[in-house]
């Protein structure tokens, strides 16, 4: 694990560094910035309208009753990609528009899809489901307004309490 994150954090930047000094030293220094400068703005658009058609997709599917499993995966790729772009590199520009254009973006989902699969299968992955309400579906909760016998509702603004 550690060694995974020393790569991410220190051989990723040094070889996006040598890329760029190359770059440089091909087409100059001031391309070079531009190049940077100009797939920012180029992927912050781009990620910004991915993102917005993803969060349709969302309240679609939720609103349809489906789980949006796929969407949820396509924003998580968005956010990835977006931060990518904004990373000055000429190698993460290509990953992060990877992630942002739908083809290739449905490639790399189907395979981290497979990947997590199979890390599920043999105990590398663990899934924890967290329910969010406490009682199961059809059993009523406690009560939430003024009959609350127990009392262990807030009180509401400008309400007095005793």
């Amino acid at each position: 694990m550690f060694a995974r994150l020393g790569c991410l954090f220190v051989l990723v930047p040094l070889v996006e560094l040598a890329v760029l000094i190359q770059v440089g030293r091909w087409i100059g220094v001031v391309p070079t910035i531009a190049i940077v400068a100009v797939t920012g703005v180029v992927g912050a658009w781009l990620a910004r309208r991915e993102g917005v058609r993803t969060l349709v997709t969302v309240q679609n599917e939720m609103a349809a009753g489906r789980l949006p499993g796929g969407a949820m995966m396509d924003g998580a790729a968005i956010v990835v990609g977006g931060a990518l772009l904004l990373t000055p590199g000429v190698l993460s520009d290509l990953v992060g528009f990877a992630l942002l254009i739908p083809p290739t973006r449905s490639v790399l989902k189907r395979w981290a899809r497979r990947r997590l699969e199979a890390g599920i299968r043999s105990g590398r992955t663990r899934v924890t489901f967290i329910h969010g309400h406490p009682h199961p579906p059809g059993e009523a909760g406690p009560p939430m307004d003024e009959d609350d016998p127990d009392g262990d509702r807030p009180p509401r603004p400008g309400e007095i309490v005793q």
